[in-house]
């Protein structure tokens, strides 16, 4: 076998799991006893998620309810970006905006081309294709031990395996 196998890295999400996601925890949060007259909310705001309420605490409640819907449904916290995870006070409510991460940004990348490099499998390379990174190497059993590193690496990102070949 002379040719190379490849998989690429990739951190996508299903948006239509993420929507489910939220319309579950705004579903929750309108029937909940513990939110009724706190003005608590969650919906989409453009491409973020906003979050109200008419304190910090009820504010971080409502992200508690999301979060478990979003672990639920499959979808990994390393892709849900709420900043600086402290609620914002707006008028007499507080507010919290999170967004959906998605692509491998160039220095989580680079991060983990230096992985493989390191403490990969001799022979196996790597190359940062825009919001991707593709591995490739001769053996089938190296991007498989690749593919094991890669999932131990601490990294600020929901890691996927596509395009085997």
């Amino acid at each position: 076998m002379a040719s190379e196998s490849s998989f690429d890295v990739v951190s996508k999400v299903d948006r239509q799991e993420v929507d489910n996601a939220l319309n579950q925890a705004a579903k929750e949060i309108a029937q909940r006893y513990d939110f009724k007259g706190v003005g608590a909310s969650i919906a989409w705001s453009g491409e973020n998620i906003l979050m109200v309420a008419n304190s910090p605490e009820r504010v971080l409640a409502v992200l508690d309810v999301f979060q478990t819907k979003l672990i639920k449904r499959g979808i990994s916290l390393k892709s849900l970006d709420t900043g600086e995870n402290e609620p914002q006070p707006s008028g007499k409510e507080y507010r919290l905006a999170g967004s959906i991460k998605e692509g491998l940004s160039t220095e989580v990348a680079k991060k983990l081309a230096k992985i493989v490099r390191d403490e990969g499998p001799k022979g196996v390379k790597t190359q940062i294709q825009g919001d991707e990174l593709r591995v490739t190497a001769k053996s089938r059993d190296d991007l498989q031990a690749v593919i094991a590193l890669l999932k131990g690496a601490d990294v600020d990102a929901a890691l996927q395996f596509v395009n085997y070949r």
